[in-house]
């Protein structure tokens, strides 16, 4: 690198053992969390309506996610679990639209938390195009068919 370039060393981050350690897990389950605390304030009439359809595709993000996690040993079931949670995560999106058209949550909050699903969207496509990083690092041996 030379004296004044504004090039820098790729950065390394450590090989993740466990589907808790990725960024994206941590994330989704932050979110997921501020999902629940959100969806407290709705009215009774909407507690199972809304609340749980909303509740139940910002769980379904951070599970899909740990379970592709176990499927890293095949790319192709690795990606499409992914691709799986990705659309939760937009679905997630969609319900804030409604929490915010009926007057369920300000627009501050709406930003806050659709600018949060829109970043776990972004991990969750970086995932995908980086999927044989994360797939090269998965056991060797299919323990299964023993």
């Amino acid at each position: 690198m030379t004296v004044g370039s504004n090039i820098r060393p790729k950065e390394r981050h450590p090989v993740a053992r466990h589907f808790r350690d990725l960024i994206t897990y941590q994330q989704a389950r932050a979110a997921c969390n501020g999902v629940f605390e959100m969806t407290k304030r709705f009215p009774q009439n909407e507690r199972f309506e809304l609340a749980s359809q909303i509740r139940r595709s910002a769980r379904a993000v951070k599970a899909m996610v740990a379970a592709a996690w176990a499927r890293r040993r095949y790319r192709a079931a690795f990606i499409s679990k992914l691709d799986e949670a990705l659309e939760e995560a937009v679905e997630t999106q969609s319900w804030l639209d409604d929490a915010l058209d009926r007057n369920y949550i300000t627009a501050l909050e709406f930003e806050q938390h659709d600018r949060q699903w829109e970043s776990i969207g972004g991990l969750i496509q970086g995932m995908i195009n980086r999927a044989d990083t994360f797939c090269r690092h998965a056991p060797d041996k299919d323990h299964r068919t023993l």
